[in-house]
């Protein structure tokens, strides 16, 4: 897989935004969106993913520690499912046990739900691998050895 890749750490007041380089390789938080789950919210975070040329969509499920949902859980599901039907690419979930205590934890310029978005993007390419991640290479006739 190839492309830039958009997480979003969402929460009903604001929503962490990350993407990702087309390698998958650099990380970079943007600016969060305020109130997500409004009309005007995620209509612009559908901007941003277009702005962004993104590919694919990760929202972070915040999963309790036993891996049950919570409120919390339900409203991730019910915004991706929202922001899958306004955007043209694939939006998945993705476990987001903790990354907010690490952005805490991390500290720098962003926000902090950005840099939770970030950590979750990080973690979900990670899981990935490489190979997932970049272009397998292209045999040609003259890769092969000669007898």
């Amino acid at each position: 897989m190839t492309g830039r890749v958009l997480a979003l750490d969402h929460g009903a007041a604001r929503c962490g935004v990350a993407v990702s380089d087309p390698t998958g390789t650099i990380v970079t938080p943007l600016d969060p969106v305020l109130r997500p789950d409004t009309r005007r919210g995620v209509n612009a975070v559908r901007e941003v993913v277009e702005a962004a040329g993104a590919e694919r969509v990760v929202v972070g499920l915040p999963l309790s520690l036993s891996g049950g949902d919570s409120d919390q859980t339900r409203a991730a599901r019910a915004f991706a499912e929202r922001l899958q039907a306004r955007v043209a690419v694939p939006v998945e979930l993705y476990d987001e046990r903790f990354t907010t205590r690490i952005a805490q934890q991390a500290g720098g310029t962003a926000s902090e739900d950005s840099r939770a978005a970030a950590i979750l993007l990080e973690t979900w390419l990670a899981s990935r691998g490489p190979s997932e991640l970049k272009p397998r290479p292209v045999r040609t006739e003259s890769d092969r050895e000669c007898p």
